[in-house]
């Protein structure tokens, strides 16, 4: 009888510490992962589909910007070849996704600083359709970039910090996935300079 009560004892320890030490937990947040990853990779490419028409109608008024509408498109273009899947999320690919993007970012902003030599370009209201259109999709890709962030968090705490991280290095064995990092962070720790 002893025996009997001692293995239903051991029976019900095996099964609390399964249920609820990551068995459901590790996955429902990878899966999480890379729902937020599939929205960040959504956001990057509707600000990519409206970057032809807005070259389109930028090169209509602004005939002499076409180095700085090349680079616009170049960068898009070598923007779009950098795509993976959420299980491919390593600190190599992270970094190659982040600086095709910010290419992208640095061309779209020359740009829209050429743009402001050009009022007539300004008054056009398929113009400042698009402009808005890519206004709103740079929040977009914040909030989603936020909520992968948020999402990573969740996924590497509990693949790291016990009880979960038990569960994941004796059966799934993931590792950490990478964060979004901040480009030129001494440029960004630095105070901007004010000049009248």
């Amino acid at each position: 009888m002893k025996k009997y009560f001692s293995r239903i004892f051991l029976l019900l320890i095996v099964s609390l510490f399964l249920s609820s030490c990551g068995m459901q937990s590790i996955p429902t947040a990878a899966n999480q992962v890379e729902a937020d990853w599939a929205e960040v990779q959504n956001q990057y490419k509707r600000r990519s589909d409206l970057i032809p028409n807005l070259v389109e109608v930028v090169k209509g008024y602004a005939k002499h910007e076409e180095e700085t509408l090349t680079k616009v498109i170049e960068a898009r273009a070598s923007a779009t070849k950098v795509t993976f899947s959420a299980d491919q999320l390593t600190e190599e690919n992270m970094k190659s996704f982040q600086k095709a993007q910010a290419q992208v970012s640095s061309a779209l902003s020359r740009l829209m600083v050429s743009v402001e030599k050009y009022p007539d370009l300004k008054a056009n209201e398929n113009f400042r359709d698009l402009q808005n259109q890519l206004e709103g999709t740079e929040n977009r890709i914040t909030v989603s970039r936020n909520r992968y962030i948020s999402s990573i968090k969740e996924f590497n705490n509990l693949i790291t910090v016990p009880p979960t991280s038990w569960y994941n290095g004796i059966f799934l064995h993931l590792n950490k996935k990478p964060q979004f990092q901040v480009e030129n962070l001494e440029e960004v720790q630095k105070a901007p300079s004010v000049k009248f």
